[in-house]
């Protein structure tokens, strides 16, 4: 077949483009170009770099703090006492080779999911990278694509483009050769070529593009609470600090610089400076986890959203089923010659140069008709659901025809649009009963039917199809996918409900849910028939779980229908008529294969196509929102006992009864090692909201327990040693009990038992009784028990404190509900 030659009328709204195509820059103009400095040199980055990294886990607030007191410490006490600092820098350098591994995950997997222009020069067209644009480039574009720089429109088949990301009109704008396009857009139907005249950082949706590419660890709840917490922190420990200096500097019994070293010793463990480390490595070991599976993840804070979603909203095409398609069966219509039916078939797949999957199929299975001449074209749509072509057939005479779905082609019951059962049914003029029931009966058992018809008149008017005269159905059987079904199972098992939502019949879309054992596939909703108001829509998407012939812009209001109930929606597709829902849902999943524009807006790119990562994705997310919930309660509960601690002793006038070193020890063995393996420890309890409150209601029950109960075991060693050492051995007492509390607190925090969690908690304790019982650790970290009056009751006291631990906590569990 060929098309039209340059001299023929061409249709003003969906022009064919003459043979004779401009041939791009020449080799030598891309390299003036380059030479100039105008090229695409936007940098788009999947993650911050290496300085930016360093910067980040380095210079913060809290390390600030500890770096001055560490420097104090190195000046006025023994490098026992200063511990601290090298812990701190140990976290530093774990944080940052950390967050280095999954940058370069990251970055390798952008590279293979990076979308490729495709840009013709000397006449040839070849894809590359985005950065690789000069200005004056000719690109050519198609369905799914996006426009990466600023251009003017060179050629033009029926194109349109979708704007709405850059100026939120829904409807796709009709392009024509001379208009201007603009990057950050979309193509939606059609295709054509564009020059480049603005490119790098002054085309329209650079910065904003990367900007959204860029590695974050903000927007997300677990971050956001863990700001909130440190804001409050940081108030409570400014006034303590500055009393606790002033009370020391007062009661310095015991010289200038073992005063110093226990007022650091009381500041020291307010900082819960591990917290952020460890919430920063459990992301960017879920971002290396989730790359070694072929998973882009965009948007860090991706991997928590997906964990908390309660809705999936499924594409059915590319999602539920696999991309490709083959045609099943022809069958003619009406008397029509079956032979002829293939020859139109062959020339409308090669009318349309971007075919998608279902034209496609066609073309695989019906070959083109050399002597047929196409006149006008209409590009497949999916506000549309059909395409057409007129030709100029062989014999001189010519015909026009339109390949759609058959409820939109065949005459409906106005504006609200047909049922999948009776709106085909129109009286004298509609279809024959005999039809429907056609469609029907291939409909319920999954396939995709598309009708040919023969129409009048001018394709770009949209009652075309009033005309349309029943040729032939074309029977498509789609592939689906072999994980899809265990897939919607985990989704089931969790809670999270799915709703396959679909611009193909409903019918149809719900056999093939039910195929794969989704709940509720039977009752299929057909999208015209949902209500425009927001409320009554999301009632209906509440009740239903199938829908059908949707709309781009419905899918787009029935993310944001769910959302307004509530929800919190992920949304899955791999289509350009998927890219304005997935923006708007609070997590957008796209498939490797899909769309430019699709892969785009997406925080998570399933880079292997596979459905069934998808609940790795969440189980890392879980992981991720479960583990620091629980070890943000240990890391405060410190806090907390340090400030009552330090409240106690100044209002008190006593010395502060611990060390740098002795919290050191306390810190490390009943928080930072545990800590590091409960935050990667796997963990698959559903995602809770209101972090800050989960953990502040046993944080500060449990810290003030704590301190209170570490107080009273203090004054009483006071009471009973006398002499040269008796500060010695008071804060040797104490430190037992507060150790004992503190595991306690531990164990709390590590239910429920697994053997792994049961030898952590116990190795711990083993250190410390290590520490008791070895001479020179004894010497190291100054703790030496003296007689068994004192130590039996500090182990007492630790005991009252641990029942009365299990009583706050029980209660405030049933009174604080999360």
């Amino acid at each position: 077949m060929t098309h039209i030659d340059a001299g023929a009328e061409l249709d003003p709204v969906h022009p064919v483009p003459a043979p004779e195509r401009a041939t791009g820059l020449t080799a030598a103009q891309v390299a003036e170009h380059v030479a100039r400095g105008e090229v695409n040199d936007v940098p788009v980055r999947s993650s911050r770099s290496l300085s930016e990294i360093v910067r980040a886990n380095v210079f913060t607030r809290f390390n600030a703090i500890i770096g001055v007191l560490w420097i104090i410490m190195l000046a006025v006490a023994p490098i026992q006492d200063s511990l601290f600092g090298f812990v701190i820098l140990a976290n530093t350098g774990i944080g940052i080779i950390q967050e280095w591994r999954a940058k370069k995950t990251l970055d390798s997997l952008a590279v293979i999911g990076e979308a490729k222009p495709t840009v013709r020069r000397d006449g040839v067209a070849a894809e590359v990278s985005t950065s690789e644009i000069v200005l004056g480039d000719l690109i050519e574009i198609g369905p799914g694509d996006k426009i990466v720089v600023d251009g003017t429109c060179a050629e033009a088949d029926g194109l349109e483009i979708d704007e709405s990301l850059l100026t939120g009109e829904a409807d796709p704008v009709v392009k024509h050769p001379g208009d201007a396009v603009m990057s950050g857009s979309f193509v939606v139907a059609g295709g054509g070529a564009f020059t480049a005249t603005k490119v790098g950082r002054e085309a329209y949706a650079a910065q904003l593009a990367e900007e959204a590419s860029r590695f974050t660890l903000v927007q997300s709840e677990l971050r956001s609470g863990i700001s909130t917490i440190l804001k409050y922190v940081q108030w409570m420990m400014i006034p303590t600090a500055i009393g606790l200096v002033i009370s020391q500097l007062v009661v310095k019994e015991h010289g200038f610089k073992d005063s110093v070293a226990r007022t650091v010793g009381g500041i020291v463990p307010m900082v819960p400076e591990g917290l952020v480390l460890l919430t920063s490595v459990a992301f960017a070991i879920g971002v290396i986890r989730l790359g070694r599976k072929q998973c882009l993840v965009q948007e860090l804070p991706a991997i928590e959203g997906l964990a908390r979603i309660d809705t999936v909203c499924l594409d059915k095409t590319g999602t539920l089923t696999e991309g490709g398609m083959d045609v099943s069966e022809l069958r003619a219509l009406g008397g029509a010659d079956e032979t002829y039916v293939r020859k139109v078939l062959g020339a409308l797949g090669e009318s349309d140069p971007r075919p998608n999957a279902s034209l496609q199929a066609i073309i695989d299975a019906y070959p083109d008709s050399e002597d047929w001449r196409c006149t006008e074209a209409l590009p497949f749509s999916s506000a549309r659901k059909y395409s057409g072509a007129a030709f100029s057939e062989g014999d001189g005479t010519s015909g026009s025809w339109l390949l759609g779905a058959p409820d939109v082609l065949l005459p409906s019951d106005g504006p609200a649009g047909p049922s999948p059962t009776t709106a085909l049914d129109r009286g004298p003029s509609g279809p024959a009963p005999s039809l429907i029931a056609e469609i029907e009966e291939l409909n319920q058992q999954g396939l995709r039917v598309l009708l040919l018809a023969r129409v009048t008149g001018d394709l770009g008017d949209p009652k075309v199809k009033e005309t349309a005269e029943p040729a032939a159905l074309v029977v498509l059987e789609q592939r689906l996918r072999p994980d899809a079904a265990a897939t919607l199972r985990y989704f089931a098992e969790q809670d999270v409900k799915a709703k396959v939502i679909s611009g193909d019949n409903a019918v149809s879309v719900g056999a093939v849910a039910g195929k794969l054992g989704l709940a509720g596939a039977e009752h299929t909703v057909d999208a015209r028939t949902l209500p425009t108001d927001q409320a009554e829509m999301a009632d209906a998407l509440d009740e239903g779980t199938v829908f059908g012939r949707v709309t781009p812009q419905q899918k787009r209001d029935m993310v944001a229908a769910l959302q307004s109930h509530g929800h919190t929606v992920a949304m899955t597709g791999d289509g350009v008529n998927d890219v304005l829902a997935l923006k708007d849902a609070d997590i957008g999943v796209s498939m490797g294969s899909g769309s430019e524009a699709t892969r785009a807006v997406a925080q998570i790119v399933l880079l292997n196509n596979s459905f069934a990562t998808l609940p790795s994705v969440v189980a890392e997310g879980r992981r991720v929102i479960g583990n620091i919930t629980r070890v943000a309660t240990l890391f405060l509960v410190k806090t907390v006992y340090s400030v009552i601690l330090a409240l106690l002793v100044v209002c008190c006038q006593v010395e502060y009864p611990f060390l740098p070193r002795h919290l050191t020890l306390l810190s490390t063995l009943t928080i930072g090692i545990p800590a590091f393996f409960l935050a990667l420890a796997p963990n698959t309890e559903r995602a809770r909201p209101h972090f800050v409150r989960r953990v502040m209601r046993y944080a500060i029950p449990g810290g003030v327990v704590a301190g209170l109960a570490t107080f009273v075991m203090y004054m009483i060693a006071r009471h009973f040693y006398t002499g040269s050492g008796s500060l010695g051995a008071e804060t040797s007492s104490a430190t037992l009990t507060l150790f004992l509390i503190s595991m306690w607190v531990l164990a709390i925090v590590a239910r429920p038992y697994t053997l792994w969690r049961l030898c952590l908690v116990a190795a711990m304790g083993l250190g410390f009784l290590l520490v008791l019982v070895v001479p020179w650790l004894q010497d190291f970290f100054a703790l030496k028990l003296v007689g068994t009056s004192m130590p039996w009751t500090a182990v007492g006291v630790a005991a009252v404190a641990a029942v009365v631990l299990e009583f706050v906590w029980k209660w405030v569990g049933r009174r604080f509900p999360a």
